[in-house]
């Protein structure tokens, strides 16, 4: 896996070797930043931004963020191995003062200290079996860490039957093999 684009274009990522983890492909996350740069519906922009990365994995769109011209990260990861590699990715690259590790569960928003903290970019991408997205947007709009310029992108498999449509205001949704990707912000 590699950086796409940016000040770390063409840089190796490690990624876990074990199956526990699905890594963003690059496809998906290529598709994701050219609706980010391209799209007239989307007018959110990574420079500058300060991006909310749930379910970070091993990290690969928060550092793509970084590498495109965001000025920080905030990484919510609490799976031990994927957590060693974000961990090592963020080392390999001298980006740590530009990020900020949580190592504890998305759904544990709560108990950080981001309250009142707006972020310009949430990226979710909960394991696809994962039943609580609805739940982890409530909390995110509890927490007053979103205004209304605030793009939230949530990565699903393209069976799932969410309701967040309930929750949030779909600007734009995409389809890449096995993934679907809604670009919203909250109502």
């Amino acid at each position: 896996m590699r950086i796409i684009k940016g000040e770390f274009k063409g840089k190796k990522l490690l990624i876990p070797l074990d199956k526990s983890t699905r890594p963003l492909k690059d496809i998906v996350r290529e598709s994701i930043f050219n609706v980010l740069d391209h799209s007239s519906k989307v007018s959110t922009r990574i420079n500058n931004s300060k991006v909310l990365d749930l379910f970070s994995g091993t990290g690969s769109f928060g550092i793509e963020c970084l590498s495109r011209g965001a000025t920080n990260v905030v990484f919510f990861e609490n799976y031990l191995n994927s957590l060693k590699i974000l961990k090592q990715n963020i080392l390999n690259l001298e980006i740590e003062k530009k990020c900020t590790i949580y190592d504890h569960s998305a759904y544990e928003l709560r108990s950080s200290n981001l309250k009142n903290e707006i972020f310009d970019i949430i990226f979710l991408d909960p394991p696809f079996k994962d039943k609580n997205i609805e739940n982890l947007i409530e909390q995110i709009d509890k927490l007053n860490i979103v205004d209304t310029n605030t793009l939230l992108i949530i990565h699903r498999n393209k069976k799932s039957n969410d309701k967040i449509s309930e929750y949030l205001n779909i600007i734009e949704e995409k389809k890449y093999g096995l993934s679907k990707i809604f670009f919203c912000r909250l109502i």
